[in-house]
């Protein structure tokens, strides 16, 4: 372990779970070994989730299991940031749909508003979470209560969720089903807004934290919508292609397979012109192509040709389809 570990320019490191931490019951392979070490060095860390389904005290059970260290305090859902969003814009006592399970219900409730399950109730306004057992006709209540005029919140809008068997939908999908019902759009508390990030730099009393995620399109997006320093890693839904196409507001600070990275030096770029150079290895863009030096023989090598194709592909966009082309020589 060296002495000028990416870790050591931040305060606190923060971590998205489903496909950093975990993949469904099982650790993401390295992560409670990594989070221990952190934890040693003196780093704070906390966790950070865009899934509103789970009570926070499962989420830490979770952890624990998996032997990641965690307490309660550690643990920020989406479901806790969507419930002081509420507060911040409803009058206390106000009656809210919960469009979720009963996590997200005890968020709201916590908060002063009162939870309540069908549109009988005269909701004021509807709050929508990830929830697996949601019904149709629960589907079809929440769409009547928005067009009926009550004002719509969601705690994400993640279109997937990567699981250890592969990717199945995530809230975005049931959200986008009550929006095709409904000009309305909704007030967003969870990744890539800002107010989930906001309220977990709030409990940890830091301004100076690093986010690692899997997601461009909500983990390093919201971190960019912050100013917060990225880490992106392999471990979840998105890759190298993904990367390759990020627009500006979706670009990681730093790249690494998984989040012992965080435990290493960060990968540094010197881009000359069409050349850039990381460690060893180096890419030149030709004629709207990308061409390797030295091919890369380890992942090591691997990433840091892909963080030199990416300086590269961001400072000159024309090239990237081009270089797709190339990328199965590289992680």
């Amino acid at each position: 372990m060296t002495d000028h570990a990416l870790a050591d320019h931040y305060e606190a490191a923060l971590f998205d779970l489903d496909g950093v931490v975990y993949l469904g019951p099982a650790p993401v392979e390295g992560a409670p070994e990594g989070i221990r070490a952190l934890k040693q060095r003196g780093t704070k860390v906390g966790f950070v989730t865009n899934n509103a389904a789970r009570k926070p005290q499962v989420v830490v059970d979770h952890l624990v299991g998996i032997g990641v260290p965690a307490e309660l305090s550690d643990v920020v859902t989406s479901a806790q940031a969507g419930a002081r969003m509420l507060a911040e814009h409803l009058e206390r006592g106000s009656r809210v749909l919960i469009v979720g399970t009963e996590a997200l219900a005890d968020e709201v409730a916590a908060v002063g508003m009162e939870p309540v399950w069908s549109s009988a109730d005269d909701p004021v306004a509807a709050i929508q979470g990830y929830d697996p057992q949601l019904t149709w006709p629960r589907l079809d209540d929440a769409c009547l209560v928005i067009q009926g005029g009550a004002r719509w919140f969601v705690t994400n809008t993640d279109s997937t969720r990567p699981t250890d068997k592969g990717l199945v939908p995530g809230a975005g999908a049931q959200i986008h089903a009550i929006g095709l019902t409904t000009s309305q759009e909704p007030l967003v508390a969870g990744k890539p807004a800002t107010p989930l990030l906001i309220e977990t730099m709030r409990r940890m009393g830091t301004e100076k934290a690093i986010f690692v995620g899997d997601r461009l399109d909500t983990d390093v997006m919201g971190a960019v919508a912050v100013g917060m320093d990225s880490l992106f890693v392999f471990t979840g839904a998105h890759g190298k292609r993904d990367l390759v196409a990020a627009g500006a507001d979706a670009r990681p600070t730093h790249l690494g397979f998984d989040l012992r990275a965080l435990l290493e030096p960060a990968r540094m770029a010197r881009v000359e012109g069409k050349t850039c150079t990381v460690g060893e290895q180096r890419a030149t863009l030709t004629d709207q192509t990308v061409e390797l030096a030295v091919i890369p023989t380890d992942r090591e090598q691997q990433l840091d040709a892909l963080w030199a194709v990416l300086q590269l592909v961001w400072t000159h966009p024309a090239s990237s389809a081009e270089v797709v082309d190339k990328l199965d020589q590289l992680p």
